[in-house]
């Protein structure tokens, strides 16, 4: 069953006044993206609500988190969890007792460690703090700077290198949903430098796809369904493309099925490829 803005309301609202939901759908499809936003009256609302999980919605579980500013959630660890804090700014006067004390209000606190230098015993600048959950780690994160001892302190997630593989992974899978969106499907090429040729339209679907395209002005070029072939109507001698073998400009498509993106050659005066 897909939840609708109605249901997701309504297990929501065991919680607190929902005073906006929405399940965020695919323009074109219209059909549910895989999330949406509940927007509470109350902030202790949403503490109620994240104190209560699992979420069993529809049958599925969800997984709840609190929602950043739109211009945090373009960083790769916006949506990523993590139960580790990373808190700069400590000072010498800092001890572990001080941010088990402030932190300890936002959560569960595991483990509290202040990086020292190993030679001169120093504090470093410096601490991590581990909770037992996410959601505590996301608090801090919103407020970000917070007053420790009379200093103040900045925090983020404090993420493992594999943790910030899979963001920055998502962070190119992002990218690529909105290229396609736009129309830029992989595949495509564009000129980099500027001529009578500098913009090409790419065509919704990728290779193969439904339609043509070419420069302004300029016969279709592709291959597929609904595509001209190149040897009828397509690009002549003196265009960017050319069958292998053929004039300096060559390599550019090949006549047996579909084109792979990694087989196509431009000239050197026109940028370089972009997949």
């Amino acid at each position: 069953m897909q939840t609708t803005d109605d249901t997701l309301k309504t297990f929501y609202s065991q919680f607190g006044t929902v005073s906006d939901c929405v399940v965020m759908k695919d323009t074109t499809t219209r059909r549910s993206r895989g999330f949406g936003f509940v927007t509470f009256a109350r902030l202790e609302d949403v503490d109620a609500a994240m104190n209560a999980r699992p979420h069993n919605i529809d049958g599925k579980v969800v997984d709840p988190k609190r929602a950043v500013p739109r211009e945090a959630s373009q960083k790769n660890e916006a949506n990523i969890s993590t139960k580790r804090l990373y808190v700069s700014g400590v000072r010498e006067d800092h001890n572990e007792q001080m941010f088990e004390e402030y932190f300890g209000k936002y959560g569960q606190i595991e483990k509290v460690e202040i990086i020292k230098d190993k030679n001169t015993g120093k504090c470093r600048g410096f601490a991590f703090i581990t909770f037992n959950d996410y959601d505590p780690v996301d608090k801090c994160c919103l407020e970000r700077q917070h007053m420790v001892g009379g200093h103040r302190c900045d925090v983020k997630k404090a993420l493992s290198k594999e943790e910030i593989a899979k963001a920055q992974q998502m962070d190119r899978d992002r990218a690529e949903r909105g290229q396609r969106s736009r129309g830029n499907t992989r595949g495509a090429w564009m000129p980099n430098n500027q001529g009578s040729n500098d913009r090409w339209n790419v065509p919704p679907g990728g290779y193969g796809g439904p339609q043509s395209y070419g420069p302004p002005g300029g016969p279709p070029y592709g291959y597929g369904p609904g595509w001209s072939d190149p040897n009828s109507g397509g690009w002549n001698q003196g265009g960017p493309w050319s069958q292998p073998g053929g004039n300096p400009y060559g390599g550019g498509y090949s006549s047996q099925g579909p084109p792979n993106p990694q087989n196509w050659t431009n000239p050197s005066s026109w940028g370089g490829p972009r997949y």
